[in-house]
Parts: structure tokens; sequence; C-alpha cells
């Protein structure tokens, strides 16, 4: 059995004068939006042992938000690949993944694509799972030995929260 764990970045800064899309940082909504989902993440025992993300800054700040809240010691692998990355791309890294948990942070659209293009399952009554707001977080697990044999459709639907759902 494998667990991925699908995670849009949080919430970034439009004003932050960054040079460049890919070097927009997270705005402070976005830094206790990810310590929510990370504190979320160690409650529910949703913890990864393996972590894939865009190249970012916005991904790479979700990461080390979350983290702490893990008390893991994991280096994100982050991938150029995977910035604004759509489905196909996110599944061809995660098909190459090592991990019994992995995490994946990415960007919209392709990572909303991705969680629903994953499931076998109708996705759930949740409006916000659709849009996908920043900072959500879905969980699936596979029926799968090796991250090689996951294909879209496979994924059993395991949770979603946005952080606008945690106290």
């Amino acid at each position: 059995m494998k667990r991925l764990i699908l995670i849009r970045h949080a919430k970034s800064s439009w004003s932050s004068g960054a040079a460049d899309d890919q070097s927009r940082p997270l705005n402070d909504r976005g830094h206790a939006a990810a310590l929510k989902v990370g504190n979320w993440l160690k409650g529910e025992g949703y913890v990864p042992d393996q972590v894939i993300s865009s190249n970012a800054t916005r991904c790479a700040q979700t990461w080390e938000g979350i983290a702490p809240a893990l008390d893991v010691s994991l280096e994100a692998n982050f991938q150029e690949a995977l910035y604004l990355a759509g489905p196909e791309a996110m599944l061809s890294a995660l098909q190459a993944a090592t991990g019994n948990t992995v995490m994946m942070l990415g960007h919209m659209p392709g990572i909303g694509e991705f969680a629903r293009g994953l499931r076998r399952d109708p996705p759930p009554a949740h409006d916000a799972f659709r849009k996908y707001p920043s900072g959500a977080v879905t969980v699936l697990d596979f029926k799968a030995d090796n991250w090689v044999d996951v294909q879209m459709g496979m994924g059993k639907f395991v949770a979603y929260t946005a952080p606008r759902d945690l106290k």
C-alpha cells in the first residue's frame, strides 16, 4: 500500500517585489496556513517519508512551514519539472518516488487536476475540492507495491482539507 499527500502551496504574496513568479514568497497568511496544515497532518497521522516539490519559492516555504509540525527531518526533493506542472508531469515524478508515504507540493491548475484525476471514487462533496484553494490537502491511498505501478484513476480517497477549515 502506498499513500500520497498532495498539497497546493499556501497563499503567496503578489506584492513581494519578487523578480519573477517562481521566486514569489508566501505572505503572512500563507506562513500561518502552512503551520496549520502541518499540525493537521501530524494530528491525523499523515506523515510523509519522502517529499517531492516544485522548486518555486512558495512551495519550498510551504514545506518549511509544514515540516516542524511533523517532527521529521526530511529534505524535500525540489524539481524544476514540477513548477506549474500538469498531471502528466506530476504522475511521472510520483512514479519515480521511493517512499511509502509521499508528499507532493505543487501549483494550480495542475495539482487540482492531478488530485481529481487520481481518484477512482467520486470526489468529496466539499465544494472547495473542485477549486483546490491555496494550502489545500488531499490524501489518497493506492493498492500498489511500487509507485511505478500507479496510474490515474487508481487512488482511494482518504481525506481532504484546506487551511480555512482548520482551527
